[in-house]
């Protein structure tokens, strides 16, 4: 197949592309120019920005496939499909499970009941477009520039599935960790570790909570997979780890590759240091997705165990720890304090 990518040169996109050319695919990868292309990729590339994609020479390639990593708005995904329609044979879209209801409830946006979980695809979806927080896109897009003061995945998969002349196939992604993660998701828990903490204290609906991850690797395979199905056409697909973790059983697992002897403790609320506390929400709503479909419909499993993802990941967060500005410095002297209360 010819194969276009869009924005596939970050932390997940680099692997969909070596895993597409692995596979004797035709690639071509749009991007800004700022990040070099790996030589081995041997792949076409065409300088641009997905804000004038209209006025790029993108039929004149001939892509069967468009996989659009970095879809933000519905804006952006009505250019998408203004452009490929008529051009391409099918749209894959990156889409999330912050589409879910259970997000807003967790966020504490949305009132009601906690929904239940495992979260399918027909669970219910947010009734408010508004996903995070002014500020919190603020931060999050210095880390991903792509995102636009519009995010809202919701209606990126309405627009994006809008045009019949062009099917699309729409993957909901988890919380995606590995090698490369800028959001460096282990490191608060693993420098604990790697101090030699005896003790890591969580405040106790947060140990309790559930989510759902994926390894950056097994994520590119699960998109790979759908770009390159034709059953995916016309459809939505949960991409997540298959088994639920409480994030204290997360920081045991990440204990035991690092070698990590110490205890993990849940703390009430009005025992937990502030620095350890969580914003605004209900975490007693879970976010683990089901993704049953995407294994059942296309044969989708992991190529890289649990086990072997985590040691990949904690590696590289030892080689590559945060800049200090980046990072949410530990209160010590505050955990000491707590554990000594709590184990008294």
């Amino acid at each position: 197949m010819n194969i276009l990518t869009i924005g596939a040169t970050g932390f997940i996109g680099r692997h969909v592309v070596s895993q597409l050319v692995q596979a004797g695919h035709e690639v071509a990868v749009l991007h800004r120019g700022k990040t070099p292309l790996p030589p081995e990729w041997n792949v076409t590339e065409i300088i641009g920005d997905r804000s004038t994609l209209q006025d790029l020479d993108l039929r004149a390639w001939h892509p069967n496939i468009v996989i659009d990593m970095i879809l933000s708005s519905a804006k952006q995904a009505c250019a998408t499909v203004d452009t490929f329609t008529g051009v391409a044979q099918r749209v894959v879209a990156i889409s999330s499970g912050d589409v879910y209801r259970a997000m807003s409830v967790l966020h504490g946006t949305e009132s009601g009941p906690l929904q239940p979980t495992p979260l399918t695809e027909d669970s219910q979806l947010r009734t408010q477009s508004q996903t995070y927080s002014p500020e919190m896109l603020a931060v999050t897009r210095v880390r991903l520039p792509w995102i636009d003061d519009q995010y809202d995945k919701i209606q990126v998969e309405q627009a994006i599935a809008s045009h019949p002349e062009l099917p699309a196939t729409i993957l909901r992604l988890p919380m995606v960790y590995g090698p490369g993660d800028m959001f460096h998701r282990f490191y608060p828990t693993l420098k604990r570790m790697l101090d030699a903490r005896p003790v890591i204290l969580q405040e106790q609906t947060v140990s309790e909570w559930a989510t759902c991850r994926g390894y950056v690797e097994n994520v590119a395979q699960a998109i790979v997979l759908a770009a390159t199905s034709e059953k995916a056409a016309g459809r939505v697909y949960n991409v997540a780890d298959p088994d639920r973790y409480t994030e204290a059983e997360w920081a045991a697992k990440i204990g035991e590759v690092a070698g990590w002897n110490g205890r993990i403790i849940a703390l009430p609320q009005s025992d937990t240091p502030k620095h350890l506390l969580q914003p605004a929400g209900n975490h007693k709503q879970d976010l683990f997705m089901d993704s049953t479909r995407i294994r059942r419909e296309l044969g989708y499993s992991e190529a890289v165990p649990l086990t072997e993802a985590i040691r990949r990941t904690v590696e590289w967060e030892k080689a590559n720890p945060p800049d200090k500005s980046d990072f949410a410095q530990c209160d010590y002297a505050a955990e000491d304090e707590a554990a000594r209360l709590i184990l008294r």
